[in-house]
């Protein structure tokens, strides 16, 4: 029988473990605003980005960028320029959700 508890024990100490070293790595998985936008205005340089974090967790953004590389581009078109450039975040998990608006100059 104790030998049942010293295994269940030290399971648990494992999995508290596991969770510690998640939650204190959690920060690398996070990204910044400003890292954001530069992701953006490296494909954009004209773009304009506003950001607002939605949950407060650093993983979920509104996305409002206005550039005039969207001319002549329909909203779909817009998204894909915005996703494209936003790929290497969202295909690392640091972005698991974003609402995006794309407008030109002149329609801002």
């Amino acid at each position: 029988m104790r030998d049942i508890w010293n295994c269940a024990t030290n399971s648990r100490l494992a999995i508290l473990g596991e969770r510690s070293q998640l939650l204190a790595n959690w920060g690398e998985y996070m990204i910044s605003k400003e890292d954001l936008t530069m992701f953006i205005q490296q494909s954009m340089a004209d773009a304009k980005v506003s950001i607002v974090d939605r949950t407060g967790t650093m993983d979920h953004f509104n996305v409002d960028v206005v550039s005039d590389m969207f001319k002549g581009k329909n909203l779909l078109d817009r998204h894909r320029m915005i996703y494209q450039a936003l790929d290497v975040p969202m295909k690392d998990g640091r972005i698991h959700a974003v609402e995006l608006q794309a407008k030109t100059h002149d329609e801002a």
